[in-house]
Formats: C-alpha cells, structure tokens, sequence
C-alpha cells in the first residue's frame, strides 16, 4: 500500500479539470518543483529544475523587455500626438499678437510645459507696443545672445535643440518665473538669409522633465514648423 496521502476527491477532479490554472501559477508550480527536489533527496541534481530555473529568468527578462518596448512606443505615439496637436492649434491664428499669445497659452499647455518664451535678436532697441504687452512670451535681446545662451558664453557648436536642467533660469529670458524654472528645452531659429536667429524656450517646474538623454526628432520638427511660420510673419 502506498504511504502517500491522497489528494481530496474534490480537489483532485478541480486540477484535472483545469490543469492549466495550475501550470500557469508559479508559485503552485515553485512548489511542485521543490516538493520534487525534496523527494529526490540531496545528493542528486536535478538538471530539469535547472534549466527550467533558465528559461523562467529568461523569461521574466523577456517580459519585463516586452513591457519597455511598449512603454516606449505609446509614449512616442502619445508625444507625437501631442506635437501634432500643438503645430495645428499654433498654425490657426491669423493675427502676430494672437499667434505670440496662443503660444504662451494653449500651445503650452498642450505640449504641457509650464513656459514658453520667444526670444528674438535684434541690431537696435525694439521699443515696439507689441513687445511691450506681450513681455511674458516675447524677448527682444542684442545680437548674439542666442549662441551665449545655448553655449553659457563658452562658445562651440550650437545644436538645433538643446534639453537641459538648470539651477537658476534667466531672468531676462523668462522673468518672473525663473524662479521655478528646473529645465528647459531650446530650440534655435532660423528666420532665413539676412536674418538674425531666434530662440524659442519651453521651460518646465519639473527637472527631469527635459534632459540630454532624451531623443529631439519631435522638437526638430516642431522647430522647422514655428521657424516657417514665423517667416510668414517677419516677411
């Protein structure tokens, strides 16, 4: 007569019922295995349970890159959007001070950053009205202080689209608020031949918000757009 106990009838028709329900829980089948192990007794290695122990980390590893792929592909998809979003509703104004206005407001808020600033280089003091009422998205600086900024005045290769952190923001780039700016992202500007450049400035209270490590491709893009409209504007 066998010494082993009897699984309870009822328990034992459930598993044969639904044998999947037990080989798809792990810790049911951990169990198995070391109930298994146990028997075999000390001495003997169990090769079996080994390799199973391989494929299940490889497994898990397999999972746990599965999830990061698509991780990383909704927040692609969910970025463009985003930036598609922001180009069409910066593209309806017909008006400058609408368009500067609406990118301080809506477009910030859809691309859910807490500043933006427009700063554009100019040869002489620009003591235009429209420059006086839109002092919190338009900055007029001297020739030059585009490059200053990007490079903090050490010079070098300037890229379209710089990510950083700050410590302390510019105040004569975004005022009052560089007091809470973390970082930001700059885009250069390119208004065409004869022109001096321009800097649009999106900074947020987050500091890991923008960082060096983050791709640009969407922010290229959205640079190329604004730079075409604003030709349209300063034709």
């Amino acid at each position: 007569m066998s010494s082993s106990p009897k699984l309870d009838d009822t328990l034992r028709e459930a598993i044969i019922a639904k044998p999947d329900a037990i080989l798809d829980d792990q810790d049911v089948m951990h169990a198995l295995i070391a109930a298994n192990e146990k028997s075999m007794g000390g001495n003997i290695v169990d090769l079996r349970g080994i390799a199973m122990e391989r494929l299940e980390s490889r497994l898990d590893r397999l999972e746990d890159t599965h999830r990061s792929v698509i991780a990383a592909a909704y927040e692609n998809l969910a970025g463009t959007n985003q930036v598609h979003r922001a180009i069409l509703r910066m593209l309806d104004p017909l008006d400058f001070e609408v368009f500067l206005r609406d990118l301080g407001g809506e477009v910030a808020e859809i691309l859910r950053v807490d500043a933006v600033v427009l700063v554009l280089e100019s040869a002489q003091n620009d003591d235009d009205p429209v420059v006086q009422r839109l002092g919190d998205v338009l900055r007029v600086t001297k020739a030059g202080f585009v490059d200053d900024y990007l490079t903090h005045g050490r010079g070098g290769q300037v890229r379209q689209v710089t990510l950083r952190q700050v410590q302390a923001a510019e105040h004569e780039v975004y005022g009052k608020a560089a007091d809470w700016i973390r970082s930001e992202a700059c885009l250069k500007l390119d208004f065409g031949r004869g022109r001096l450049p321009g800097l649009l400035v999106m900074g947020a209270e987050d500091p890991h918000q923008f960082s060096p490590q983050q791709g640009t491709d969407l922010l290229s893009f959205f640079a190329g757009v604004f730079e075409r409209s604003m030709r349209r504007w300063l034709s």
